[in-house]
């Protein structure tokens, strides 16, 4: 039987009642001290910002953007599919998600009638509907909402708190909104983003903006968000991408995951801990320097890939509504159902807003449906025709992004068993006995679960509290869980270690609920609640000194190495677990309120242990001031000056051209690393060959960093730049399109003619750009 609020939280959710006169005073503070968690939240977040150079008016545009254009249109849509209202927080959180997926379909629409500077106008008709048919009228002040626990909004604003925080630390302190000097440095990745958001701005269909012409069947939405901010908020696509938009996803994925994991469980709290455990609490490790040797999930890919980070959002809110769906008729939970036509229609639309967001997140979703009915299948020998519904809806999501925007590309996949961890336990030299070898693959597996998973371990306890008989919601939630790790280890490649972090909010959701039940039966009273929370802050505290303070450097030696201080951790945090199990008998007939709670002080304590892993990478970036302690390549200011001339002086129509193709100074024959984006990023123009290396078509390539696929176009280019001519500038203009050739002279100096042959309109010494005449 699911299980419903406890007593407690039944009180505090009752619908709010007409107050009388005479309480009116009391009932307003008390309205002033319910959204006082709101209100420090987003000064925490506003202070984070222009603390590090975001400009005032950015910030409160941005804030416009995201009530008029986000929020607005997607919580009025929410209210017309949701049966009955919850909680004012979860109509905005699952709204906000919604305008996201209603934001994809009204760039598309708008750019394919090439109306982009109308494009504003979009929320005006959905503001327009509402307000003119009778019915839909009271979706604008819905009644009936239930008063969220003061407790539960202080916990989520601290996750939102601390994740920004974090971002703060581990990327707004090591990169600055623009390069400011010809030394600074930018994590690769970052300025190829940057470009993506450029493309979706100025071109439907997208393509890829380094090689003009050249088709984008990639996971792309994210950057449609993008630009989409900058174009109806009219703000710049760097102060987007490098300021707002993390920590703007960042805090909505804390409320998706905080209002899914209580409409799911049917607990408040149980939504705040999965909302933790999601952006507080990180890997499991215990290295001096943050350590991405078994991989990451959280930590490092948040602001890196922006895809991932708005995939979680969108993911988290498909997996409640389905989740919502597949709720037991006999429930006893407090939280209303969304009702199943609209629990279909939100399926629906957050699906397809999913499939291009992050290629992973629907397979995973699959999986834990068809784990699901085939769990109800044999258990009930009837046919769960609401997991057959569902089915057929993301699967056919799943087919529209697979046929239309990735036309059917692999990106590299293939079946590699473990190819993701044989690199840590291979002994080329067949050096090792059998045993031995046995030994490292069995401790190279498990630290990768420790590292990895230990957030989970609350599905533990559930499935042996459940004694195995969970219910449809529950084997949904493992399904997407086991899915990710599955498919990582079946496919082996680093493509393949994005479906495990598709997978972790359904695992993240699954945990906290095993740990409602573990709670659930200690049966604590108030004075035990607050013992054990100071207790946990004193453990996590703990554990984070342990790491600072006695955190060896990253080993080296052999294959395995990287992994060994995980498991020395793991092996003393056991032991003390062991010598506190062993007293904990004795202490309890001492102390009788000790008795039945040693359960819930474990799993607290394992699901802890990872506390210190996202302020560890924070220390890793700090160590790396310019840029971050992640792959970075040179921003040169002089480049970016040059390209933000081209953007300014051009129509987005335009192509230009560079001879710079390689991520560092080196000749185009030297060249093993062809991730050249910055042209294309800063002028949010396409080039005619720039970097070619993330093209699509090159995925699993072996040779494809620094091998073009014609080499005839690329030698045209670069020799219209070194030897050039008036056939060539012509053909260069007419054949090709291009305006402007972007001239890096510390790469090599361009032809002497070229002077001769075409306009010099911009040059700061190292950079020169020529409009062909």
């Amino acid at each position: 039987m699911t299980v419903g609020a406890s007593a407690a939280e039944t009180v505090v959710l009752e619908r709010v009642t007409e107050p009388d006169a005479e309480q009116v005073e009391p009932q307003q503070v008390a309205a002033l001290w319910r959204w006082l968690p709101a209100a420090v939240g987003l000064a925490a977040f506003v202070v984070i910002l222009l603390v590090t150079g975001t400009p005032v008016l950015d910030v409160l545009r941005y804030a416009g953007y995201v009530a008029y254009a986000v929020v607005l249109p997607g919580t009025l849509v929410y209210r017309l599919l949701r049966r009955t209202p919850h909680t004012l927080v979860e109509d905005l959180a699952f709204g906000a998600a919604v305008g996201l997926a209603m934001e994809l379909v009204a760039w598309a629409v708008y750019s394919y009638l090439d109306l982009r500077s109308l494009i504003w106008t979009w929320p005006l008709l959905v503001v327009a509907v509402f307000a003119a048919v009778p019915r839909l009228r009271r979706h604008w002040s819905p009644s009936g909402y239930r008063i969220v626990p003061l407790g539960w909004s202080w916990a989520v604003t601290g996750v939102v708190v601390f994740f920004t925080g974090y971002i703060w630390a581990t990327f707004f302190a090591q990169n600055p909104i623009m390069p400011t000097g010809e030394d600074t440095l930018q994590f690769i990745d970052l300025p190829y983003q940057l470009s993506l958001a450029g493309e979706a701005k100025n071109h439907f269909p997208m393509h890829l903006p380094q090689v003009a012409g050249e088709a984008l069947p990639y996971h792309w939405f994210a950057f449609v968000h993008a630009a989409m901010i900058s174009m109806i908020g009219h703000v710049d696509l760097s102060v987007v991408t490098m300021r707002l938009m993390v920590p703007g996803i960042g805090a909505l994925i804390a409320l998706v995951t905080a209002v899914a994991g209580w409409r799911i469980t049917g607990r408040a709290w149980a939504g705040a801990a999965a909302a933790a455990l999601f952006l507080v609490v990180g890997e499991f490790q215990f290295t001096e320097v943050f350590s991405t040797t078994l991989g990451v999930q959280v930590a490092w890919i948040v602001w890196p890939s922006l895809s991932m980070t708005y995939s979680w959002a969108l993911l988290v809110a498909l997996v409640a509504v389905i989740g919502d769906a597949l709720r037991r008729k006999d429930d006893d939970s407090p939280v209303p159902r969304l009702g199943l036509p609209g629990a279909f229609a939100l399926a629906a639309i957050l699906a397809f807003a999913s499939s291009a967001a992050k290629a992973s997140s629907l397979p995973v979703t699959l999986a834990g449906l068809a784990l699901a009915g085939v769990m109800v299948l044999v258990t009930t020998r009837r046919i769960p025709w609401t997991l057959v519904g569902m089915g057929v809806v993301v699967a056919l999501a799943q087919l529209f992004c697979t046929a239309v925007i990735f036309r059917f590309q692999s990106y590299g996949l293939g079946v590699h068993p473990f190819g993701g961890l044989i690199p840590l336990w291979n002994d080329p030299e067949g050096e090792r006995s059998f045993l031995a070898q046995g030994t490292v693959i069995a401790g190279v597996s498990i630290a990768w679960i420790l590292s990895m998973q230990i957030r989970l371990a609350g599905i533990i306890p559930l499935a042996w509290v459940k004694r195995g008989r969970l219910e449809p919601v529950q084997w949904f939630l493992l399904g997407g869980a086991l899915a990710g790790p599955a498919l990582f280890m079946l496919l082996g490649t680093f493509n393949a270690s994005w479906f495990y972090r598709a997978s972790l909010p359904f695992g993240l959701i699954l945990s906290a609920w095993g740990f409602a039940l573990v709670w659930d039966r200690a049966k604590l009273s108030r004075r035990a609640v607050v013992v054990l929370g100071a207790g946990a802050l004193v453990f996590a505290e703990a554990v984070l000194i342990a790491v600072l303070l006695f955190a060896p450097r990253q080993p080296r030696g052999e294959s395995y190495s990287g992994v060994l201080p995980i498991l020395w951790w793991a092996g003393v945090l056991s032991a003390l677990a062991l010598v506190i199990g062993f007293a904990w008998r004795p202490a309890a007939r001492r102390w009788p309120g000790l008795a039945g709670r040693g359960g819930v002080v474990l799993l607290a304590a394992i699901l802890l242990t990872g506390t210190p892993g996202l302020i560890m990478e924070a220390r890793r970036s700090q160590l790396s001031p310019n840029g971050g302690g992640n792959t970075t390549v040179p921003m040169p200011e002089s480049r970016v000056e040059a390209a933000r001339w081209v953007r300014a002086n051009s129509d987005p129509n335009d192509i230009i051209a560079t001879n710079v193709h390689c991520s560092h100074d080196v000749p185009l024959a030297k060249c093993r690393d062809a991730r050249s984006f910055w042209l294309s990023a800063y002028s949010e123009r396409s080039v005619l060959v720039e970097g070619w290396t993330f093209a699509p078509r090159l995925a699993g390539v072996p040779d494809a960093r620094w091998k073009f696929w014609d080499e005839k176009k690329l030698a045209f280019n670069d020799n219209a730049i070194y030897k050039p001519s008036a056939k060539a500038l012509d053909r260069m203009r007419d054949r090709y399109h291009v305006r402007y050739l972007v001239v890096d002279r510390r790469l090599r100096a361009e032809g002497t003619k070229l002077s001769q042959l075409a306009t010099l309109r911009f040059d700061n010494g190292r950079m020169a750009v020529y409009e062909l005449r």
